[in-house]
């Protein structure tokens, strides 16, 4: 039998086929007009996504040194922040703030659990000297989306900072920068961008600017006023991955096409599906406020997790993700998220039922086909 490959995991992520093709065509120079016009088509449409009228910076790089650059550029040795942490990437901040000598005050949430705007306020008035918040958009190892809207009214009338990960979250969910107040924004190509990894984009407020003209951490590639200065060049200050940045324009007038509303809409269906799929099956999910961009799903009593993420990829080729750190072997995630479609939801529970079949779970076989066929055709245009 034909094994065919599927991707379903929370990054990378499906690349459009025309944003693939486009790679193949003959690398050009990046220090030329042509790049630039191209280039500076890709930081508009950027703009367009994060919906900021500020510039959005193209890193050369994962998702982390886009956070490594909103950490080092605003911040000085010493300085007393508050980090979000609601899982495995909401540590991450707190972790680049102490390489850099940064006094973290961690809010270690329960994996799946909220942040209320009243908890953010409370932190604040005990913190008074917080720099900045450092948070999540959408924590993908728990499959929660936090309220960020209410994070940035906090901030608003505070004189610390909002810097929000939006990697896999931007795009998929709304997040608008500008209007919610976010302060730093990051996000990555591989997910909902829908590129291969290894471009990141940065966008600063301009009271996020105030605090990078103050800043004295250590920096060089990451430098944010080097990306400003070569920007008014319509240019990058180093090499940039000419051919990503080709793709990501692609995969934008894609994203423009369809719009922004849409695509929310889109992830909203697809999130939907999954969800009704899985809980019609008995499955539970870990989180309360869970998210459009994947889906965490608690593995059933009995079932050994590891050896359910192990059978879908290896013996059905279905590339969904398994948990991680304190979640490992029992949770497994399922996304939806960037260039993907209803049929892929389809495949996704396919390969689920399948395998839990296999692993001794009592359930109605086809229940979750059934279920997220009804989300589907009642949404379908």
């Amino acid at each position: 039998m034909i094994k065919k490959y599927y991707l379903l995991s929370p990054g990378p992520t499906p690349v459009p086929e025309d944003a693939l093709s486009i790679a193949s065509e003959p690398i050009i120079h990046h220090r030329t007009p042509e790049f630039s016009g191209i280039f500076m088509e890709v930081v508009e449409g950027l703009k367009y996504v994060f919906q900021t009228e500020q510039d959005v910076y193209v890193l050369t790089s994962s998702g982390t040194g886009a956070m490594q650059a909103a950490v080092n550029n605003i911040l000085n040795p010493g300085d007393k922040v508050i980090s979000l942490s609601g899982g495995k990437f909401g540590e991450r901040w707190g972790q680049i703030c102490r390489a850099y000598g940064i006094e973290v005050r961690e809010i270690a949430l329960e994996w799946g659990e909220p942040f209320t705007k009243e908890q953010l306020e409370e932190e604040l008035k005990e913190n008074p000297e917080t720099k900045a918040v450092f948070t999540t958009l959408s924590e993908t190892s728990s499959g929660t989306v936090y309220d960020i809207q209410a994070y940035g009214e906090v901030l608003a009338s505070s004189e610390a900072v909002l810097v929000v990960d939006g990697i896999s979250g931007l795009g998929a969910t709304p997040c608008p920068v500008d209007e919610w107040k976010v302060d730093v924004m990051v996000a990555g190509s591989q997910k909902s961008f829908m590129i291969p990894p290894g471009l990141a984009y940065l966008s600063f407020s301009p009271k996020a600017w105030n605090l990078v003209e103050q800043s004295t951490l250590p920096k060089f590639y990451f430098d944010a006023k080097k990306y400003r200065k070569n920007l008014e060049k319509k240019t990058t200050p180093f090499t940039p991955a000419v051919s990503l940045i080709i793709q990501q324009k692609k995969s934008l007038d894609i994203i423009k096409s369809l719009g922004l509303e849409k695509l929310f809409e889109h992830h909203r269906i697809l999130g939907d599906a999954t969800r009704a799929g899985v809980k019609s099956i008995g499955l539970e999910l870990l989180s309360k406020n869970p998210g459009n961009i994947c889906t965490a799903i608690k593995v059933p009593e009995g079932i050994d997790g590891i050896q359910l993420v192990k059978t879908m990829q290896g013996k059905y080729m279905a590339y969904i993700a398994g948990g991680q750190d304190p979640y490992k072997g029992k949770i497994f995630r399922i996304a939806h998220l960037g260039y993907m479609g209803g049929f892929d939801v389809i495949t996704a529970l396919t390969a689920l039922e399948m395998t839990l079949s296999e692993l001794g779970y009592d359930f109605k076989q086809g229940g979750a086909i059934e279920a997220a066929e009804t989300v589907l055709k009642e949404n379908w245009e």
